[in-house]
């Protein structure tokens, strides 16, 4: 049976990492209970709807009990076997009857509620990082949202700060230039300056993580790299210029390498990063490599942002089935990302 307990502000933790439910009708839910039944983290919030994080862990028999915050420095008063929630207000009424598995702008409203209030306990200092579980881009939209997705509604909520999409695991990172927008426009977004902002950001990110000096490969936007010209003049044009203007920074950017290639050598080890062009071309080496253990990172936020490596999987949604491990490799990263 699970028991609920009204917390009070009295004790505080440091400030804890926060993980967005996601969208209501998906797995993320039930990834966020299952992950606190296999791991019990000690150190994280979630933000979400008490009916349906009370849903997901009847769902999975976790069997724990939920402790509706007050505030967050309660977490340290808490009972063993205990998933923290914190419920942000204005959140959609009836949201745990929306049916699971299907594109639903309650559920798309209420992952953005979500979204903006752990950004806001973030920027307010009460919180040092997002975990943010899947949401649906169609719920977003039916909602009335203007963004296409996190990483474009994180940058807008942080003040519209220049930001990338990463995603990496234990083998393989990469990041983008261009991301949530039709392959015929991220062609025409792929310029001289976008490229040298990635190099700038990425450049910057790795040597907060440690790296004193990252090794960047650039793959090419098109086939062999362009191969002088034939194919295509985006490497002569805009992508090589940049490469060139980033060394004169001080950064270690190579390229343009063949796309099909560069990959492999750095998961080899050549490399510490590659940035990619487009969307596809950067997240298919690393999601073939595994979405168990990838983890998307925003850089360039004035705060920690990580997430699974996977959506909403509506296809099994409802069934218990669903694997936490992306969500637990997403929750590892923020720890590491905010130590460092």
């Amino acid at each position: 049976m699970m028991k609920e307990w009204g917390m009070t502000p009295e004790n505080s933790l440091d400030a804890p990492l926060l993980v967005t439910m996601g969208d209501a009708c998906g797995i993320g839910p039930e990834i966020i209970a299952r992950l606190w039944h296999q791991q019990a983290p000690r150190d994280a919030v979630v933000v979400g709807d008490l009916a349906v994080m009370r849903r997901a862990v009847a769902l999975t028999d976790a069997g724990l009990a939920l402790a509706v915050l007050s505030d967050l420095g309660d977490l340290a008063r808490l009972p063993p076997r205990c998933l923290p929630l914190w419920q942000p207000e204005d959140l959609p009424v009836g949201l745990a009857d929306a049916p699971l598995g299907r594109v639903d702008a309650r559920a798309g409203a209420a992952a953005a509620r979500c979204i903006e209030a752990a950004v806001a306990l973030v920027l307010a200092g009460r919180a040092r990082g997002v975990v943010t579980a899947p949401i649906h881009k169609e719920a977003l939209h039916a909602a009335g949202s203007p963004y296409p997705g996190h990483t474009e509604m994180l940058q807008a909520l942080a003040g519209g700060v220049p930001v990338r999409m990463m995603l990496a695991n234990e083998e393989l990172r990469t990041v983008l230039v261009t991301i949530h927008c039709s392959l015929r426009e991220a062609i025409d977004r792929v310029t001289r300056d976008a490229v040298l902002q990635t190099l700038q950001i990425t450049d910057a990110a790795l040597r907060r993580m440690g790296h004193s000096r990252p090794r960047v490969a650039v793959a090419g936007l098109n086939p062999h790299a362009g191969e002088g010209g034939l194919f295509g003049d985006e490497e002569r044009v805009h992508i090589a210029p940049a490469i060139a203007a980033a060394r004169a920074l001080g950064i270690d950017a190579t390229g343009p390498f063949a796309p099909d290639t560069i990959f492999m050598r750095a998961r080899r080890g050549e490399f510490d990063v590659v940035v990619a062009m487009t969307h596809d071309h950067g997240l298919i080496p690393v999601k073939y490599l595994g979405v168990e253990q990838g983890v998307n990172v925003t850089l360039g936020l004035p705060f920690v942002r990580t997430s699974p490596d996977h959506g909403t999987a509506f296809d099994i949604a409802g069934r218990g089935v669903a694997d936490p491990s992306s969500l637990g490799a997403a929750l590892a990263m923020a720890r590491r990302l905010t130590a460092a």
